[in-house]
């Protein structure tokens, strides 16, 4: 004897049937993708642990914060521009202090190529220092957001045989800047400068 939910009933009622189980397992299904893979990925939210798993939680944030179109500053916007000379094996170092999220947009153009680190150190952590952008080059352009509170700027060093001509250009809401030059430090408030 066959044990089907099905027999007995009408053919109006059998496809009736089969509309709702297939109605169900489609919920189920959707339910499914939902709690393991939408909401970690979507909304950094893991009720079973798959997301974390797949490696999907937040994959709808770039850094896991959430970024605001619009970031007040504490501080007053400023301009700055500045022109180095370096004799073959010269250095010059040129910082900004930022506050955290603080943004810089810089343009800085050489009469040659020349060896640059564009790094930051924390006022916070003890002897923290991280590079964002180093190499061999005559130029580069960029906006910068400061990871975290402290002074954030270039090294630039003459590696060849001619003199070089840097210029920097930024814009940001900075309130020093510092040059650090032949073991002297030059310091620039414009903390009070529009």
């Amino acid at each position: 004897m066959k044990n089907n939910i099905s027999e007995g009933l009408s053919p109006e009622s059998r496809s009736g049937v089969k509309i709702a189980l297939a109605t169900a397992g489609a919920l189920s299904v959707a339910a499914l993708v939902l709690v393991t893979t939408i909401l970690p990925a979507e909304f950094n939210r893991d009720p079973l642990g798959t997301g974390a798993a797949m490696g999907l939680m937040g994959l709808s944030e770039s850094d896991g914060r959430t970024r605001q179109t619009v970031e007040k500053e504490e501080t007053k916007f400023h301009k700055d521009t500045v022109s180095f000379e370096l004799l073959p094996f010269e250095y010059v170092e040129y910082k900004y202090q930022l506050a955290l999220d603080s943004t810089l947009l810089y343009n800085w153009t050489a009469s040659e190529v020349i060896s640059f680190d564009f790094h930051g150190e924390s006022h916070d952590v003890e002897g923290f220092e991280k590079s964002y952008s180093m190499g061999k080059e005559d130029h580069e352009y960029g906006a910068f957001v400061a990871p975290f509170n402290g002074i954030h700027g270039w090294f630039w060093e003459n590696r060849g045989a001619n003199t070089v001509t840097i210029t920097l250009t930024t814009a940001g809401f900075y309130t020093e800047a510092l040059k650090f030059r032949d073991g002297q430090v030059e310091k620039k408030d414009l903390s009070r400068k529009l």
